[in-house]
C-alpha cells in the first residue's frame, strides 16, 4: 500500500512537471464575458483568447491555459474604439501620459489631423509650429515623423492625415488669393509626398485661413491625388450653419469630381435658425451615396462646439498672419469694423450669430499661459463684468491677452439623437490627446470635456440613460463603421485573426466626468483596455505600456519602419 502511495505521488509529480512546461495555449483568455463584436450584430456570451497582438481563438475556451485570466461576467467586451477625429499627435510624442484621455474612454486608434498636419514641413512651418507649441521640429516629412513617434513609443494606434492648409502654408504662407499653375503643382508633390509616406488622406477645415482661401476647383486637383492613393477626403466643410447645405454639396462634388471618399467631420448644423436643416443634411448625404459617391460623417455628442475666439473674426483679417492681426487691433477704427462684421454680416462662418448674438452663451474654457486663468469657466459676458469692461472692449482684450479657446452654444439635442440614428455616422472627440497635469507637473492646456469623455458619454446618456441607440448600434458606430471607412482590414471588430485591441467595460458604470468648468478629468467604467494585445488599462489603472503602432495607410500598414 506504501508503495502504492509512492508511486502515485511520483506519477502526479510527474504530470504537474509536464504540465508546467507544457507551453501556454494564450498569453491571456478574458472569460465569460457580453461579446458586442463591433458589427452590429447582436451581443452573445463567450470567452476570448489572445495570443501576442491578435485574437486567436472565440467561444467557450474553458479548461485552456492562459498566463492571465480576466473575469468579464457582466462586464461587455467590445472592439477598441476608433476616434475619427483625435487632435493632433503632437501631445503623443510630448508626452506618453497624454494617451489616457483616449485610453480611459476606450479609444484605441485615434485619427489625427485637420487642417494642419505634422507634416510636411519647411523652414516657415516649423517656425510657427515651434512659436505656437514650444516643440522643437527635427522632421520634415511623414516618413521622419512617424518613424520618430514610433520610435518614441505610443500607448495607443494611429493613423494621419495631411492637412490641405499645412501644404498652402508650406507653398504659399498665408496670403488670400489663388495659388499660381507651378504653386498647385507644388502642393500636389507634397500631398502625393506624404501620401506615399502612409497618410491615409487629405483634410481640410475651410472655415479657418488659410484653408478659407482655397476654392473648390484647386481643392478638387489636390483630392485627385489622393484618389490615386484610395485615399480619402475630410473635411471639416466651409460652413455648419446657415450655408451647410452649400458646404455639403461642395463636399459632394470634390467626392464625385476626384472620384475619392468623403469623411465629413463632426456633423452639425449650429445656430437656432439652422437646427432644421439637420434632416435635409442628412438626406443630402444619402442621396449622394444613392448616387455612388462614398460619404460619411462623424458627430461629438455635445451641444457646445470648441473655438478659439479669433474664430469669431471673418477669415480676411488673417491674410497678414496672426500678429500682424493682433497688432491692428490697437487701431479703434479695425475694431468698429470687425464688430459690424460679427453684427450683421453672413459671407463666412459667423459664429457670434450663430451663439443667437449672446455672449453668454460663449464659455472660457482656457485663457492660456498669458491670460488671466480666474476667468476659465466663465461666459465672455461673465468675464466682461468681472473685468468691469462692455462685452465688445472684453472680446478685443481677451484676443489680445492670448486668444482663448471658448465653448460655444451653438446645438441642440434633437439633431445630436437624428445624426447618431444615421447609419453613415461615427463618432469623435475633436480634440486631442491631453495630460491634466502636464509632462513636467505644471498645468496644461485646457479644452473641451469632449476630449475626455466623448466615448463615454454616448454609452452613458444615449444608450443607457435616453435609449437613443442600441448598445450594438453605438458600439459599431465607434469601431467597424470607422474602420472600414479608413480602411482597416485587421481591427474594428472582435474575430479570430484580428489585431486585439478590446475595450472590456461595465455598461452601467460607464459615465463621463468632465465639464465645461472642470473639463480634464477622465471618464469611468472601462475597466480593462487592450491595444495589439497589451494591457493599457488594467482594473482601471493606467500600466504605462506603449504597444501602439503607427498605422500607415496603403501597402506599409503598420509596419514600424517601411
Amino acid at each position: 500500500m506504501g508503495r502504492c502511495k509512492t508511486l502515485l505521488a511520483i506519477a502526479a509529480l510527474a504530470w504537474t512537471a509536464v504540465s508546467n512546461a507544457a507551453p501556454r495555449v494564450f498569453d491571456l483568455e478574458i472569460m465569460g464575458g457580453t461579446i458586442v463584436d463591433g458589427t452590429g450584430n447582436p451581443w452573445y456570451k463567450g470567452d476570448i483568447g489572445i495570443k501576442g497582438n491578435q485574437i486567436v481563438a472565440i467561444g467557450d475556451l474553458r479548461g485552456r491555459s492562459a498566463a492571465r485570466e480576466i473575469d468579464a461576467r457582466g462586464k461587455v467586451v467590445a472592439p477598441g474604439f476608433i476616434d475619427m477625429m483625435g487632435g493632433s499627435s503632437l501631445p503623443l510624442l510630448e508626452d506618453p501620459v497624454s494617451a489616457e484621455s483616449k485610453l480611459r474612454q476606450g479609444i484605441t486608434t485615434m485619427m489625427a489631423g485637420e487642417g494642419e498636419s505634422m507634416a510636411p514641413q519647411n523652414a516657415r512651418t516649423i517656425k510657427i509650429l515651434e512659436e505656437e507649441t514650444g516643440v522643437r521640429a527635427t522632421w520634415k516629412t511623414y516618413r521622419e515623423y512617424m518613424s520618430l513617434l514610433q520610435n518614441r513609443g505610443v500607448a495607443l494606434n494611429v493613423m494621419h492625415n495631411v492637412g490641405a492648409a499645412q501644404v498652402r502654408e508650406y507653398v504659399m504662407g498665408s496670403t488670400d488669393r489663388p495659388p499660381t499653375a507651378g504653386e498647385l503643382k507644388q502642393m500636389k508633390e507634397l500631398i502625393a509626398q506624404a501620401m506615399a509616406d502612409g497618410a491615409v488622406g487629405l483634410s481640410t477645415a475651410l472655415i479657418y485661413p488659410p484653408d478659407a482661401y482655397t476654392d473648390t476647383n484647386d481643392l478638387i486637383q489636390l483630392a485627385k491625388v489622393v484618389a490615386k492613393y484610395r485615399g480619402v477626403y475630410f473635411t471639416h466643410v466651409r460652413n455648419e450653419s446657415g450655408h451647410l447645405l452649400d458646404a455639403l454639396d461642395e463636399a459632394i462634388r470634390i467626392g464625385r469630381e476626384a472620384g475619392v471618399p468623403v469623411h465629413i467631420y463632426h456633423l452639425k448644423a449650429a445656430g437656432a435658425r439652422n437646427w432644421d436643416l439637420v434632416g435635409r443634411a442628412l438626406t443630402r448625404i444619402e442621396e449622394a451615396r444613392k448616387g455612388g459617391v462614398d460619404v460619411t460623417a462623424d458627430i461629438y455628442p455635445y451641444k457646445h462646439n470648441g473655438l478659439n475666439l479669433t474664430d469669431f473674426i471673418p477669415p480676411k483679417r488673417f491674410a497678414g498672419g496672426m500678429q500682424a492681426f493682433v497688432k491692428s487691433l490697437s487701431d479703434p477704427l479695425v475694431r468698429r469694423d470687425i464688430r459690424r462684421e460679427l453684427e450683421y454680416k453672413t459671407d463666412w462662418e459667423n459664429w457670434y450669430l450663430s451663439v443667437g448674438s449672446d455672449w453668454n452663451n460663449v464659455l472660457i474654457s482656457e485663457m492660456g499661459p498669458n491670460g488671466n486663468r480666474a476667468l476659465n469657466g466663465l461666459s465672455v459676458q461673465q468675464a466682461a463684468m468681472r473685468d468691469g469692461r462692455d462685452v465688445w472692449s472684453e472680446f478685443f482684450a481677451l484676443i489680445r491677452q492670448g486668444n482663448p479657446f471658448v465653448s460655444v452654444l451653438s446645438m441642440n439635442e434633437q439633431q445630436k439623437r437624428a445624426i447618431l440614428n444615421a447609419p453613415f455616422v461615427s463618432i469623435c472627440t475633436d480634440g486631442p490627446p491631453i495630460d491634466p497635469v502636464g509632462a513636467k507637473g505644471s498645468p496644461t492646456e485646457s479644452f473641451s470635456p469632449r476630449a475626455f469623455g466623448a466615448f463615454a458619454r454616448i454609452i452613458e446618456r444615449y444608450v443607457r440613460e435616453e435609449h437613443v441607440i442600441s448598445l450594438e448600434d453605438a458600439i459599431r458606430e465607434m469601431t467597424s463603421l470607422p474602420a472600414e471607412i479608413l480602411q482597416l482590414q485587421d481591427r474594428g471588430h472582435i474575430g479570430t485573426g484580428m489585431k486585439a485591441d478590446i475595450v472590456v467595460f461595465d455598461p452601467r458604470a460607464v459615465r463621463e466626468t468632465g465639464t465645461y468648468a472642470k473639463p480634464l478629468s477622465y471618464a469611468v467604467g472601462f475597466e480593462y483596455v487592450l491595444v495589439n494585445g497589451t494591457l493599457v488599462i488594467d482594473d482601471g489603472r493606467w500600466t504605462g505600456a506603449l504597444p501602439g503602432s503607427i498605422i500607415r495607410h496603403g501597402p506599409c500598414g503598420d509596419l514600424p519602419h517601411c
